[in-house]
């Protein structure tokens, strides 16, 4: 089977699993002697967890690549698209459980493309948001590997979808910022300015902000938001376990408490969260789809 416009667009048709590839250790003719043709790696964004969510691009990919690399965070439907002749490698990083360092992982993707055409690493949401994929791309590029992105929709913006809660609305919300709530050691900067974020938009979305929540909160308040203002967290967005906890600035750190509320989950602060009651009813979680997903 053959996938249509892969790389240009064009009416063409590429067959991944018929790309050419000479090993390193023969000579490409069309280049020079001494130069030695790699294959090519795809930074692809599996999205949230819905498959219906995946873009075409990604879904032919995984159908006819060589090795898939894969985030603890992608969904079991979208890994079972992957072809049963690839090499399917998890290297999934979950907090207090990372199976492989990133230096490692970038590394990994440099072998497998020296030894494969088409190499996938495949990461929860978009590869661009908080998933690293700056950092591997340049990594491979330095070490001249073809690296093409594939983007997917991101966690930020799904999530909250799904529950009910858009991100903007005319009448709640302009502006939205998108932030990290666990940062790495070594950062540029040490920390990230929660009293800045608390000025700069009306709604706020968080990832990976769970562990960090009542940290979170207090810099948010200290900065001069209201203790009254809505905060939604939403876990296992877009997936048929996914769960929602409503509560405000006030009540939502005793609430994650009370109720064993655990990561991963995306957190959504700001009056766009009083949307919830009256959008959740027409979420796609009470569709067809998911309940074929959830049987």
């Amino acid at each position: 089977m053959c996938l249509c416009c892969i790389d240009c667009g064009k009416n063409t048709r590429v067959c991944l699993s018929q790309l050419p590839y000479i090993h390193p250790n023969a000579t490409d003719m069309s280049h020079s002697p001494n130069q030695i043709s790699f294959g090519k790696v795809y930074l692809v964004g599996a999205g949230p967890g819905d498959p219906g969510l995946l873009t075409l691009k990604a879904k032919g990919l995984l159908e006819h690549a060589d090795v898939v690399i894969h985030d603890a965070l992608v969904s079991s439907p979208i890994l079972a698209m992957v072809s049963e002749r690839a090499q399917v490698i998890d290297a999934g990083k979950r907090r207090g459980r990372h199976s492989l360092l990133q230096e490692d992982i970038t590394q990994l993707l440099i072998d497998q493309a020296k030894t494969h055409a088409a190499v996938v690493r495949l990461k929860g949401g978009d590869p661009f948001v908080f998933g690293r994929g700056g950092e591997e791309m340049m990594g491979l590029l330095e070490a001249g590997i073809d690296v093409e992105v594939v983007p997917g929709i991101t966690a930020g913006i799904a999530a909250p979808a799904y529950a009910g809660i858009p991100v903007t609305h005319r009448d709640y919300s302009s502006s939205v910022t998108f932030v990290t709530g666990h940062e790495s050691a070594g950062k540029y900067r040490p920390k990230v300015n929660w009293r800045a974020v608390a000025q700069g938009s009306e709604t706020i979305v968080i990832y990976m902000g769970v562990h960090n929540l009542p940290h979170i909160v207090a810099e948010l308040t200290a900065a001069g938001m209201a203790a009254e203002t809505p905060v939604a967290l939403v876990r296992w967005g877009t997936r048929p376990e996914q769960e929602e906890l409503i509560g405000s600035l006030a009540t939502i750190v005793q609430q994650v408490e009370t109720q064993q509320f655990q990561a991963p989950a995306i957190a959504i602060i700001g009056r766009v969260v009083n949307l919830y009651e009256i959008l959740a009813p027409a979420s796609p979680m009470h569709s067809p789809h998911w309940a074929k997903l959830s049987a």
